[in-house]
């Protein structure tokens, strides 16, 4: 008879694992975050276990923004630049944009199952528990993973995938849910940037462990997505500092000091090719930092299709910023193009639809500023770099 109980269960929910934990009973529902079958399952299993407790793989702050659908429009885009959380914010429209498009596909809002969960629970009275880590702090400590030389690379395909066109078949789409397939590509993940799978997804698999475990009530639904089911299943048991792993990691000693190594440089190629050559070279060695610095901060500028008056801008603050660690000309160069678009909140309300196309991402007057100021900074950084190469070539004839 249980044999036949246990058998009828899975076949009813087969993303659903049946744990003990001490007096607890824990269903761990694995889901795909646009599919309509996990929506499907995560509410009839919810409505039939009638649990204690629902945990959901979501922080405060996305909880929030899924509850709140206008949070958009009262982003403070000056002081999003000011703060220096441009990168930030593109990466969470980048992946907001890239799961957007793939529920359009197939008609399911992302994350839809979460707020399938978060309706069920409220409708059967039982506790949400928002169970995962906060966003900024996954994001953080996944960048401060990676070395500074594959940052570039990182970045690269985060820009690449703001555009890309994404097409899954729903049998595809639900093969994501079998542990064998997601175990490849958790292989072929790490296997890419291995810096990066223990802060994106292992310290995670950790956290999500360590919330359902201190969920009250002796039953527990946990929605979370397939690609963690097999690290909770692994770490229910264990005892963990949560809060270690809520800390956001401060730049190393070496990064403060690195700050600094370009300017020094900078200013000792200038004193020593002043002192080599008699001072004859020094108008040449000027326009050696200036020009790169300058051309290649207002052509990326252009590129991402800013104002005049901000590639102007680029061109002078570039050459000044870079010798200043504490200054950025993206920065700069961003607040410019913010003053000069004055972005409004019909134009906040409009990013998760204008985030999914390249033509959107030039439309809006959000975006195409924090492309300006992204793209300016990388044209500065690069211009640094070739400006003191030119600088030690002259020194060194």
């Amino acid at each position: 008879m249980i044999e036949e109980l246990e058998v009828e269960f899975s076949s009813l929910f087969p993303n659903t694992q049946r744990l003990k934990l001490g007096e607890k009973e824990i269903f761990l529902v694995g889901t795909a975050h646009i599919s309509q079958k996990s929506v499907e399952e995560v509410q009839k299993l919810i409505q039939t276990i009638q649990p204690d407790s629902v945990c959901v793989e979501l922080c405060a702050t996305r909880f929030q923004t899924m509850k709140d659908q206008s949070s958009w429009q009262k982003l403070d885009l000056f002081q999003v630049i000011k703060q220096g959380k441009t990168l930030f914010l593109v990466a969470n429209l980048a992946l907001s944009s890239f799961q957007k498009k793939m529920g359009d596909q197939f008609g399911v809002r992302p994350g839809a199952e979460q707020i399938t969960a978060i309706h069920q629970a409220e409708a059967q009275g039982a506790q949400l528990v928002l169970a995962d880590r906060d966003v900024q702090a996954t994001l953080k400590r996944s960048w401060a993973a990676i070395p500074w030389y594959k940052k570039m690379t990182v970045l690269g395909g985060l820009l690449e995938s703001m555009w890309a066109k994404v097409e899954i078949s729903e049998e595809e789409l639900e093969k994501l849910k079998d542990q064998d397939q997601l175990s490849k590509l958790m292989d072929e993940f790490a296997a890419q940037l291995p810096e990066v799978k223990k802060p994106l997804i292992e310290e995670r698999d950790i956290y999500l462990a360590g919330k359902i475990s201190q969920a009250p009530g002796q039953k527990i639904v946990a929605v979370v997505g397939a690609g963690h089911v097999r690290g909770i299943e692994k770490h229910l048991s264990e005892t963990h500092d949560l809060s270690a792993l809520e800390i956001i990691p401060k730049p190393s000693s070496w990064g403060k000091v690195l700050k600094w190594v370009i300017p020094a440089l900078v200013l000792c190629a200038f004193y020593f090719g002043y002192q080599k050559h008699a001072g004859e070279s020094f108008e040449d060695m000027l326009w050696a930092w200036i020009l790169p610095n300058s051309i290649l901060a207002m052509l990326f500028s252009l590129m991402a299709g800013s104002k005049l008056l901000s590639a102007l801008t680029a061109f002078v603050a570039s050459p000044i910023t870079s010798l200043n660690p504490t200054l950025g000309a993206g920065m700069i160069v961003g607040l410019v193009e913010a003053w000069l678009r004055k972005p409004k909140v019909e134009d906040m309300a409009r990013l998760p639809e204008d985030t999914t196309s390249l033509r959107g991402w030039y439309r809006n007057p959000v975006t195409r500023t924090l492309m300006v100021a992204l793209f300016s900074t990388i044209g500065s950084a690069l211009g640094a770099i070739i400006g003191l190469s030119w600088l030690f070539a002259i020194w060194a004839k």
